[in-house]
């Protein structure tokens, strides 16, 4: 697609794409919008990388443009005050999901900015610094104080709010996953916080109950 593309243009094709039966279901998710995503993907392959476009499509503060401008963007070039921004306004699940996911991890200022959300006021933003933890403690573990880590998720993860809760159990998890020599505590913390432990599982899904979590993937990658 040209990249005379205008964000009319390309609001008149999300509007296209809405399904009421889609919204509804998306917003039992607290997701506001009605557009399958496979159908959301597709849209974007065609419009293809625009960056100056996903800006636009942010500004417009609503949910479909914003996952499209997610999937078109360059995420390598967002200042980090463009970023810390951003996440501070992500408050619709998918929104959310995508940014951290697609955009913060991809960045070359993903540790700049775990660092600076880290102990963010904002659950939101807090949540961020935790999953871009997670993601360090799995791939890149050097320069991190695991024993630390453990000690904040120890302390402070029963009474989070959701969106840092699940983050911090995802870290839990991946310490125990990883650092053999700390899986024990790893799983002695799960146990005892029991967070997540109720959480409804779909069959052939991994509990994201971090002692069951832990268990099911060692065992997998350690067979």
């Amino acid at each position: 697609m040209s990249d005379t593309i205008t964000v009319p243009d390309v609001l008149t094709q999300l509007a296209a794409l809405e399904d009421p039966k889609m919204r509804a279901a998306n917003e039992k998710r607290g997701d506001d919008h009605g557009i399958n995503l496979s159908k959301l993907r597709a849209l974007a392959k065609k419009v293809k990388t625009n960056h100056a476009l996903a800006k636009e499509l942010w500004e417009t503060g609503e949910t479909a443009p914003r996952l499209l401008a997610l999937l078109i963007c360059k995420p390598k070039e967002f200042t980090a005050d463009e970023l810390d921004a951003m996440l501070r306004e992500t408050r619709a699940p998918k929104v959310n999901d995508w940014f951290v996911n697609y955009i913060a991890k991809k960045s070359p200022l993903a540790e700049e900015m775990r660092q600076r959300w880290f102990d963010d006021a904002d659950p939101t933003v807090a949540a961020a610094a935790w999953s871009l933890t997670s993601e360090r403690v799995a791939k890149n573990p050097e320069g991190l104080d695991l024993e630390d880590l453990l000690d904040r998720i120890e302390r402070d993860m029963k009474d989070a709010p959701a969106r840092p809760q699940w983050s911090m159990n995802e870290t839990l998890a991946q310490i125990g996953i990883y650092h053999p020599h700390l899986r024990a505590r790893a799983l002695e913390i799960g146990e005892r916080l029991q967070v997540l432990a109720d959480y409804p599982t779909a069959p052939g899904c991994t509990s994201p109950f971090a002692p069951i979590w832990i268990g099911e993937i060692v065992q997998r990658r350690e067979g």
